[in-house]
């Protein structure tokens, strides 16, 4: 679930942002890449306004754990299989 204060970061890292565009501006004048990334805070912003009038979302169930044991495989699981590599080579298959 989203958080308030997982919002109010974004918001506050979003202001941070914003504020070094300013800086890069003020250096670099009104140029194409600084106009870019003018847009990109901007558009960034109105997309964090949209969460913060959104329900917040349903929560999902935990994903279930599977647990393996450190005890070695029966070795007849395998006795089938073809070996790793090329081709699907077999042990002692004459091929």
């Amino acid at each position: 679930m989203v958080e308030a204060p997982v919002l109010n970061a974004l918001h506050v890292t979003l202001d941070q942002l914003r504020a070094c565009v300013g800086e890069l501006r003020n250096s670099y004048g009104d140029i194409p890449a600084v106009q870019r990334l003018t847009g990109d805070v901007d558009r960034m912003v109105i997309d964090a306004a949209e969460l913060d009038v959104l329900p917040p979302p349903a929560q999902k169930p935990p994903t279930p754990i599977t647990v393996l044991t450190d005890e070695p495989f029966d070795a007849a699981i395998w006795a089938d299989a073809d070996d790793e590599g090329l081709g699907g080579y077999r042990r002692g298959s004459g091929r």
